[in-house]
């Protein structure tokens, strides 16, 4: 915001200097309302709430502007300013449906549950049989604890939708809210069969099988497929191996808490379960070290102290042992056998008198036990029993037998089962959600930029001799580079290409301009998502240098996302105040197949992109990029034939192109050679493409 009330100039400038009028002072509102939708789209949030503060600023009466920014707001988790934002476009139309459904969406998560459930009637009021309103009305009622009425909500979504899946599974976490546990079995079990791949359910219901049926071998065979399905949820590993403990396999949840650690090496419940089990098979300084971890990010962690100081005692280290109990006896004074533990230490050192006075303390408060003078404090149950969250701290104690609460000292915990049903706005808000998390997608094109997203396990660089020789001509404000991984934009960053742009503006002005002067602009709005005035810069610079190789390149990078955007905004986010026929999408998780591959942009115009690169082609015949990003293009046209003879091009010319073999790996499954497939595929992850191996998982198993 602060950059956007001091620079906004900048932009306004390099918006109008390409329109075929010039008005001083104002802005085409409408263009600025597409680009900031085209940043939304591609989920540059930051970037679209700068335009939409451009077209509130121009035209504050305006409602979209504010729906727009809210929705951005919404997707950077800030709550409080998507429920402003929707307020004042409701202000300015009461009309405005979606509006109701973000407002609600951002009130539900912030607790405001009786405030959403307004805004989810009013929707409903216009879009009676609209399952995001329907569903995330029933959860706020859940989350009331305004059962029947959630019930009720439900009732009317099951018959409206009966093969919607997260309906069944709202429904089961209400059923688990009144311990109705064989009614939530059923209705997962309804979920899975119309979609097998929904993690979350394979999560609740292994919960329910270990948590309430205390059956292991159904809950582990659960949370087996939900690691297949999200192998890089950490807190699957470590419930994963609380399971396998109370089948007995000791080393198979050793080895679960080790791969949790990989992925998550900060997972202070990995840690502590860990060294508890590496305790029990003996492993004492390993476990003292996982001990040590959970105490450096808790000091007062007594549950860690304490079975860091049993071994301590077990390995000669009676001092570091005598350390750890006077912190948990700090916290805990009225377990006696802290005091006995501590008494043995004490005297291995030789501190008769100390040890003497502790074992009386253990005997006295023992006694007074058995007379009923004295009840000891407990640790409250946090394993799979009462709470999953891994609480292990000072907050979880009452009063119990004193044996208990040494017992659970020693008790493996787990982490919260993450399979909640949460209020969902209906995939409008986030670039390409659409996209569901288990769709495959191909590796993206080649663009020319400024910024990339470094992979550090591809050791190949990435060379283009056009762009270096540009970058030697110190022509260009920035080091221009070729990259397929783009970050999003910092705020310093759009700062700096708009005042770019404003450096173009007045150098083109005021002499005469050069086709790099115009190509360097293209690329300054390209970076801020203006594709229009980037393409008609690049027409410019062409038209000056006919022969301009970069030109051609960046005009395709441009004409391929402005095309992609076009095919797609105005379904996603239109931009209309009177959406009648927003018939909500639930994006969930589909099976492997065809569709898991299936183009994205079928219907976007490409003619104009394959002409850019056939001329890139025609003046470097060798270009691996322009084969390459023609067939990520005939890929998502679905012309398979072209995009395999293009793939394999861009593979002969460079041997180690992993994106190349990436890609071609899909088109060879989707003409049914699966044998090739799995080959490129191989070769791809190890050339460093990583979710090779997720396909690969997926096709070999």
């Amino acid at each position: 915001m602060k950059y956007l009330l001091k620079h906004i100039s900048f932009a306004i400038i390099a918006i109008f200097q390409l329109l075929p009028f010039s008005v001083f002072a104002q802005i085409n509102t409408e263009q600025v309302m597409i680009i900031g939708r085209n940043a939304l789209y591609f989920d540059d949030y930051l970037l679209a709430i700068q335009y939409f503060n451009q077209a509130i600023r121009a035209k504050p009466y305006l409602a979209e502007p504010y729906l727009y920014r809210g929705i951005a707001k919404l997707q950077l988790e800030d709550y409080l300013g998507a429920e402003e934002d929707c307020s004042l476009a409701l202000e300015r139309n009461p009309f405005i449906v979606d509006a109701y459904q973000v407002r609600g969406v951002a009130r539900q998560t912030m607790n405001k549950n009786e405030l959403a459930i307004e805004d989810y009637d009013k929707g409903l009021e216009f879009m009676p049989e609209d399952r995001f309103f329907l569903i995330n009305k029933a959860i706020a009622h859940e989350s009331l604890k305004q059962y029947s009425k959630s019930d009720s909500t439900y009732a009317t979504l099951v018959r409206l939708y009966p093969k919607f899946p997260n309906a069944y599974l709202g429904r089961a976490q209400l059923h688990l809210a009144l311990s109705d546990t064989v009614s939530a079995i059923a209705d997962i079990d309804k979920c899975l069969t119309l979609k097998k791949n929904n993690v979350n359910a394979y999560v609740m219901r292994s919960d329910i099988y270990a948590r309430y049926n205390k059956d292991f071998k159904l809950a582990l065979s659960d949370m087996d497929e939900a690691i297949r399905l999200q192998p890089q949820n950490s807190s699957y590993f470590v419930n994963r191996a609380y399971l396998k403990y109370n089948l007995d396999d000791y080393y198979g949840a050793i080895a679960d808490y080790d791969y949790a650690l990989d992925l998550n090496g900060d997972d202070a419940v990995a840690h502590f379960n860990r060294g508890l089990l590496l305790a029990q098979v003996q492993d004492d300084d390993k476990a003292i070290k996982d001990f040590t971890f959970v105490i450096s990010r808790d000091p007062s962690n007594i549950m860690a102290l304490y079975n860091r100081a049993e071994l301590y005692a077990r390995t000669g280290a009676y001092r570091n042992a005598i350390a750890d109990y006077d912190k948990v006896i700090d916290k805990v004074s009225d377990i006696p056998g802290l005091y006995f533990a501590r008494s043995e230490s004490k005297r291995n050192i030789g501190d008769m008198a100390g040890g003497e006075s502790d074992y009386n303390i253990s005997r006295k408060m023992y006694d007074d036990m058995l007379k009923g003078k004295r009840k000891t404090t407990q640790i409250t149950e946090n394993n799979n029993e009462e709470s999953s969250n891994g609480d292990y701290g000072d907050n979880a104690v009452s009063k119990a037998d004193p044996d208990e609460v040494i017992a659970k000292f020693r008790q493996l915990l787990t982490v919260d089962a993450d399979h909640e049903v949460v209020p969902e706005y209906d995939g409008k808000t986030r670039g390409r959600i659409q996209d569901n998390n288990y769709r495959i997608d191909a590796e993206p094109q080649y663009m020319l930029s400024y910024y990339q997203v470094i992979n550090s396990l591809q050791n190949t660089s990435n060379f283009m001799r056009e762009v270096n020789n540009l970058n030697e001509a110190s022509v260009l404000p920035f080091e221009l580079i070729i990259a397929n991984s783009m970050p999003t934009l910092l705020d310093s960053q759009i700062e700096r290409h708009f005042a770019s742009i404003d450096y173009y503006n007045s150098l083109i002005s005021t002499s005469e301009p050069r086709a790099v002067d115009y190509f360097a602009r293209a690329i300054d709005f390209m970076m801020v998502k203006n594709y229009e005035a980037a393409i008609a810069d690049l027409n410019k610079a062409l038209e000056l240098s006919p022969k301009f190789l970069l030109a051609y390149f960046a005009r395709a990078n441009v004409r391929y996302q402005k095309s992609i955007m076009e095919s797609q905004i105005n379904r996603v986010y239109p931009l209309t105040a009177h959406n009648s026929d927003v018939k909500s999408k639930i994006f969930q998780t589909q099976p492997f197949g065809e569709s898991d591959i299936t183009p994205v942009n079928q219907r976007a115009d490409f003619d104009g992109v394959i002409s850019d690169y056939n001329k890139v082609l025609e003046l470097s015949p060798r270009n691996m990029y322009a084969y390459y990003n023609m067939g990520c293009i005939y890929l998502e046209m679905q012309e398979f034939t072209e995009a395999l003879k293009a793939f394999s091009t861009a593979i002969e010319i460079r041997p180690d192109f992993g994106q190349a073999y990436y890609n071609r790996g899909l088109v060879y499954l989707r003409l049914g050679n699966r044998d090739s497939g799995v080959n490129d595929l191989s070769k791809a992850g190890e050339l460093g493409i990583m979710p090779s191996y997720s396909v690969l998982k997926r096709m070999l198993r």
